[in-house]
């Protein structure tokens, strides 16, 4: 087995001396190339675990901020981002990476990553390779309006083509430069390059962004913005009401505790879709009062349903313990239903994960 911590420790040594006091030094955290459940054999928290391995060799190292890039699963991107926050309070910079239709491998558009990541707690979002910076434009004109933090564009030069070989990059670093001015004007905080690009192009970048800054937009609401893990939702003034029918109550329905406690997700997910089918525009999930184990039938049904349907999730409960587990393995921004009861001890949780309380 490699030495993960002893590598990221010793390549943040000889970072920080290559830099001097010229630069700051980023730890780097790309994707795991593995597959978590349900399609791989990992779990969220062993995804965690590994890359606070990483993050404790980049700490020892002396980093100077995390750069969590490359990221193509929402879930992978958050399992990255907690495992920084719980070891430190450096800055976080994540970016990731969209497809030519402008959604991640696994559904996820820019804008929905946008409010998930910035809510989980990152001073900084955007997005890197896949695209020429031409693409990289339009993907962050969608998202300013919604940003609450920098953004950030590290495209590449341009789409590769492959001659005798080998990966080329036709795009020079006067072309790539010459989208600097757009790229300002449509919100971007931070300008790199990813593939296809060096120390010249970021010159060029450099030199081109002189004298410029961005326009100021004024951002929506980011506390009125939920999401799954494939959609976001906009709330508004009457939703909670309207949706008051859009419950799961495993407490008050025999059916479906008898399912659950054969460890059936079967009915549940059918109540969940017949629901969705109905106009439900978020789910209320309570697994209070059911005379089971609430923090695990809660856990359980949110990582069912978050993979099954679109809508965001809204959970209901006044365990501390069962809201953390829940929100922690949620691939979104979950609500959280809230009234003048509401233990003092669900807040805290609530901010933590970035949940909107309602």
């Amino acid at each position: 087995m490699s030495d993960v911590e002893g590598y990221n420790r010793e390549l943040a040594k000889l970072s920080k001396k290559a830099a001097g006091d010229r630069a700051y030094v980023a730890g780097d955290l790309a994707p795991t190339g593995q597959m978590m459940e349900p399609f791989g054999i990992y779990t969220f928290e062993d995804i965690v675990e590994a890359y606070k391995k990483q993050v404790r060799g980049l700490l020892d190292g002396g980093v100077d901020l995390f750069a969590i890039e490359t990221m193509m699963d929402i879930q992978e991107a958050r399992a990255a981002v907690l495992a920084v926050r719980e070891m430190c309070d450096l800055p976080v910079i994540a970016t990731m990476t969209f497809n030519a239709d402008g959604h991640t491998i696994n559904g996820t558009d820019p804008i929905t990553a946008l409010v998930t990541l910035q809510a989980l707690g990152v001073d900084a979002f955007g997005c890197n390779c896949s695209t020429g910076p031409g693409e990289m434009i339009e993907l962050i004109r969608r998202i300013k309006p919604y940003s609450e933090v920098p953004l950030v564009a590290k495209p590449n030069a341009g789409l590769p083509d492959l001659v005798d070989g080998k990966t080329v990059f036709q795009m020079d670093a006067d072309e790539f430069a010459g989208y600097t001015a757009d790229f300002i004007k449509s919100g971007v905080n931070l300008i790199g390059g990813c593939c296809g690009t060096s120390p010249e192009f970021i010159k060029k970048v450099y030199e081109a962004s002189r004298g410029l800054s961005c326009e100021n937009i004024s951002p929506k609401a980011d506390k009125m913005v939920t999401t799954s893990s494939r959609r976001y939702v906009t709330l508004y003034d009457g939703m909670l009401s309207r949706a008051a029918g859009n419950r799961i109550d495993t407490g008050m329905n025999k059916e479906l505790m008898d399912d659950l406690l054969d460890g059936s997700m079967e009915l549940v997910t059918e109540y969940a879709l017949d629901l969705i089918s109905d106009g439900a525009e978020f789910l209320i999930i309570n697994a209070e009062d059911t005379g089971m184990d609430e923090e695990k039938i809660l856990v359980e049904v949110v990582k069912t349903l978050s993979q099954m349907v679109q809508v965001p999730l809204c959970i209901e409960t006044k365990s501390s313990e069962a809201l953390d587990k829940a929100l922690r393995i949620y691939p979104g921004r979950a609500l959280v239903l809230t009234d003048e009861k509401t233990p003092d001890k669900l807040l805290p949780v609530a901010s933590k994960y970035g949940a909107v309380c309602l």
